[in-house]
């Protein structure tokens, strides 16, 4: 594969993986599809395990990228809002086969991921 000149990326899966790329990004995609509009707070309960400082800072690539909106309100306390903004719904869209084949495939997963830990540990 080649890239066209001015374009970094080789292929559409290379560009979708730089938007989408990481353990944190698909999780909150999720979020925000099953939950809507949600304050920071409320997505950081929805994804168990990711610490404050990365959800800000996928937060901030998502929105970058132009994948999710962060709605800003001039309240007192303020209030941030997340949603995902069309582009954003698209993506989830084209991640629900992807989705489905892991949980599909999550038993073999599992396995060889322990198969591999208990090989690497014997080493």
């Amino acid at each position: 594969m080649t890239r066209e000149p001015g374009n970094p990326f080789m292929c559409g899966l290379d560009a979708a993986v730089a938007v989408v790329g990481g353990k944190w990004k698909p999780m909150i995609l999720w979020a925000l599809d099953d939950g809507g509009v949600l304050r920071f707070g409320e997505l950081r309960r929805h994804i168990e395990g990711v610490s404050e400082k990365v959800l800000i800072q996928q937060l901030r690539e998502l929105e970058a990228d132009s994948i999710v909106s962060r709605e800003v309100y001039r309240e007192v306390p303020p209030r941030v809002e997340y949603s995902l903004t069309e582009l954003g719904q698209a993506l989830n869209a084209a991640l629900i086969p992807l989705g489905r084949w892991g949980h599909t495939n999550m038993d073999v997963i599992v396995a060889n991921k322990e198969k591999a830990a208990a090989k690497a540990a014997s080493l």
